[in-house]
């Protein structure tokens, strides 16, 4: 069985009583994790994204600091909190938010992790994050590109200093 398309669904919603409508989202939510998170952020915390976004840093920061420090297990670590930070990012929509948090993810990789392994995996984790915000800093607002630019340079440099693996030339 397929679904619908969302015109479709779009119709049929429009369709509907206030409580109908009530009891769908209370159902979807029911069954998914993914869809009663989404419905708390758009009932709670849509208004402020950004203040949705530190709630987001200050609950993946417990991760980060409870992470081993072996490259095998911290790897699996940082592809969690990875998944989360995406996770997250996507029921806000906002690409300054995406930003803000694949920054603060660089950030604290390069403060948690081991940075003298040569675990390529591990080391990719960094590598993907930095190729994602150059491709995110040029969607955002002006202003917003040229403060996101200069913190994202400021990271690839003390990368590039702690590790000798990135090459800040190739992302500068």
């Amino acid at each position: 069985m397929k679904p619908e398309k969302l015109s479709d669904l779009k119709k049929e919603l429009s369709g509907l009583s206030a409580q109908e409508l009530t009891d769908i989202c209370l159902r979807l939510a029911k069954y998914k994790k993914e869809n009663k998170e989404l419905l708390t952020y758009l009932l709670f915390d849509a208004d402020n994204p950004m203040k949705y976004a530190d709630e987001v840093k200050s609950f993946l920061l417990e991760d980060f600091k409870t992470m081993q420090k072996h490259y095998y297990y911290s790897t699996k670590s940082m592809r969690k909190i990875i998944r989360l930070v995406n996770r997250y990012a996507k029921y806000t929509g906002s690409k300054e938010v995406e930003t803000e948090l694949a920054l603060w993810f660089c950030i604290n990789f390069l403060k948690f992790a081991d940075l003298k392994t040569s675990h390529k995996p591990l080391q990719g984790l960094l590598t993907r994050q930095f190729e994602k915000i150059i491709k995110l800093i040029p969607k955002l607002h002006g202003d917003l590109q040229f403060d996101y630019q200069k913190e994202f340079e400021i990271i690839v440099i003390n990368a590039s200093e702690k590790t000798r693996w990135v090459n800040k030339s190739q992302y500068l």
